[in-house]
């Protein structure tokens, strides 16, 4: 066994132990088609108001510019399908909103996994990256083999769909990289066709702008008219793109403390967000993703409760 070949088993088995489901790497280097298609996309403002994608081009599309030495990028997945679902008849969540804050949970994850790697290899030059930073997450989990990135543009696997959360490590570590595997959606068109503002325009291609996700999360100005009547109940993030997505019939519950939110939090009537004080919000969401859009938003989007 080469020393590429023992850190990779050592990485890979620590990662199934913090509770990830993948650990799959991918050499680090330029993604320079990926870098294409994404100047294509911000030139045509389909990034909304997240202006913020716009910065630090080369970091994004290049791991090397953001860690020294970079060999090695690994892709992870973290399951977040949760077992309890939202009643209907409430403002709508998100799934992945359901709990305590992903970046938080994972990213401690993250650290555990990079301090133990370190024990046993020696000093490693790394760094973890949940969400966050300018790393292009889904072209690196697709390159590493860990899925496809579907027709609505998020990565799916086999055997778990898309309702998980992905990560990565970028170290100056070299790894055995894994395969790609190729893409299984087919001919289906069924996120394209169930999206009900028309976000999704070719496959693998969003609109921000049309996006009920990016309105209720992103957007800082009251939601355009043009997404009433389309809302469909959603008044943080969207699922609609992975309810109707076939693989995800194969999607099993996390086992994640921290992702299991308390009953009350996914019961909260449109008439319960009107009167809601800053102080009823913070009890019900601090430490979690929908604390980001915050009240005022949170009321402004709830508007259009039934639209």
């Amino acid at each position: 066994m080469t020393s590429a070949e023992r850190h990779t088993h050592i990485l890979k088995t620590k990662a199934i132990e913090l509770g990830f489901f993948a650990c799959n790497v991918s050499v680090a280097q330029r993604l320079d088609t990926e870098a294409t298609l994404l100047e294509k996309w911000l030139a045509k403002d389909y990034n909304g108001s997240m202006q913020w994608m716009e910065n630090h081009f080369e970091k994004r599309v290049d791991p090397r510019k953001l860690v020294e030495g970079a060999k090695s990028v690994v892709s992870l997945g973290f399951n977040y399908y949760p077992s309890q679902e939202q009643p209907e008849g409430f403002p709508k969540i998100a799934r992945y909103a359901y709990g305590r804050d992903y970046h938080k949970v994972i990213k401690k994850k993250l650290h555990t996994l990079l301090n133990y790697l370190s024990e046993e290899v020696g000093e490693i030059n790394g760094r973890a990256f949940v969400d966050s930073g300018p790393v292009m997450e889904r072209q690196w989990a697709e390159r590493s083999g860990l899925g496809w990135r579907g027709k609505n543009s998020l990565l799916l696997t086999k055997g778990r769909g898309s309702y998980f959360f992905l990560s990565e490590l970028i170290l100056d570590l070299p790894l055995v990289s894994d395969v790609p595997v190729g893409d299984h959606c087919g001919t289906c068109t069924a996120c394209i066709d169930a999206c009900p503002t028309q976000a999704i325009i070719a496959p693998q291609v969003i609109d921000s702008n049309k996006c009920i996700s990016h309105a209720t999360i992103e957007l800082k100005t009251s939601i355009p008219d043009h997404f009433k009547n389309s809302m469909e109940g959603w008044a943080f993030g969207c699922d609609i793109c992975q309810e109707v997505c076939p693989w995800n019939r194969f999607s099993k519950p996390h086992s994640e403390t921290d992702f299991k939110p308390p009953s009350d939090r996914l019961e909260i009537s449109a008439s319960d967000w009107e009167e809601m004080t800053e102080e009823v919000f913070s009890v019900h969401f601090n430490g979690t993703p929908v604390r980001r859009a915050g009240l005022d938003k949170m009321k402004d989007n709830v508007k259009l409760f039934g639209q």
